[in-house]
């Protein structure tokens, strides 16, 4: 079983004005599309080969790097689309929620000190911030 690319659940342009419609494009069918190109060729003719995208994470650590790299990439961005969308978003509640106001004092804080982190990093900009939640 091969893996494919899974259809957007909008338009492209659905999440105008914050991303526009060509970048949406471009990183869907050229971006996540080549992270399922690439699976699919490292599993091919291995042990692994017909297995889901469950079943290869779980074991993410033990697989080759092209396997967890383009398995992790197509995992990731599979659950990205579904987990943004039009008239999405807004403050987290319930444990999150709890947990940003309890560590930051509330989201507006946690969105300061997080785009500073992210602002002062050497490289892509990749940011961590720790939430402290029970």
């Amino acid at each position: 079983m091969a893996f494919t690319l899974p259809n957007l659940p909008y338009e492209f342009a659905a999440l105008e004005p914050n991303i526009d419609a060509r970048t949406m494009e471009i990183h869907h069918d050229k971006h996540h599309a080549a992270y399922v190109n690439n699976l699919n060729a490292a599993l091919q003719g291995t042990e692994h080969e017909g297995k889901t995208i469950e079943e290869l994470m779980a074991n993410i650590s033990k697989l080759p790097a092209a396997v967890r790299n383009n398995g992790g990439g197509h995992w990731n961005h599979s659950m990205f689309w579904t987990i943004m969308g039009p008239n999405a978003g807004g403050a987290p509640g319930g444990d999150l929620g709890a947990a940003i106001d309890k560590t930051f004092g509330s989201l507006d804080e946690m969105k300061k000190q997080f785009a500073q982190a992210a602002t002062t990093r050497f490289g892509s900009g990749w940011a961590w911030l720790c939430v402290d939640g029970d």
